[in-house]
């Protein structure tokens, strides 16, 4: 017997889940340095399952230095050795260069753009959330031409791992669009009506 809301399905009944879809997913982030870590770390979370980033975040943030994008641009041999040996995050050579190759485009983009990162991946739904309808998971796409169109933006500013399917979780995730399902709690709460 369930007393408690009714929320998506996907995060079962794992608690740290369940938290980050009550808390956390879909909630909309305009922090640039918030949405620098989401995306480094959906990148980290290609070819895996989203809670196994999840159980490992604070070990990320730990490594990451708090995914401080200043201070990983300046990661050198040193720094990039260390994360290779850091067993609590994901220990993929190409992820971590990714990382640090995205902290120097995030500092170009902050210091040169007006409205800085927060507003090149903002733009790409206008500035507010879209809210979607959706009544089952199987309704909700992989991809759109949203995340096709912002995909293809950070790929040409040298951003990595930034496939059109990771893209659309980020979108998801940093409440760009309200995925919720409509049967679910935090729908409405999100602004769906």
């Amino acid at each position: 017997m369930n007393n408690g809301p009714t929320r998506c399905a996907w995060p079962g009944t794992d608690p740290l889940y369940v938290r980050y879809h009550d808390t956390e997913w879909g909630v909309p982030e305009y922090d640039p340095r918030a949405l620098y870590e989401k995306l480094v770390l959906d990148g980290f979370q290609a070819g895996l399952a989203w809670i196994t980033i999840l159980r490992k975040r604070e070990n990320f943030r730990k490594a990451f230095h708090g995914f401080d994008p200043e201070k990983i641009a300046r990661y050198g041999a040193r720094d990039f050795e260390r994360l290779m040996k850091n067993d609590g995050i994901i220990r993929s050579n190409a992820k971590i260069k990714a990382a640090i190759k995205g902290a120097q485009i995030w500092l170009d983009i902050q210091e040169k753009e007006p409205g800085g990162f927060s507003e090149l991946i903002w733009k790409h739904v206008d500035g507010k959330p879209v809210t979607n309808r959706f009544k089952t998971i199987k309704q909700v796409p992989a991809k759109t031409a949203m995340s096709e169109g912002l995909s293809k933006e950070l790929k040409q500013r040298g951003f990595n791992f930034v496939g059109p399917v990771i893209v659309y979780a980020f979108a998801q995730a940093v409440g760009m669009v309200n995925d919720h399902l409509t049967t679910c709690f935090r729908h409405k709460q999100l602004g769906g009506k």
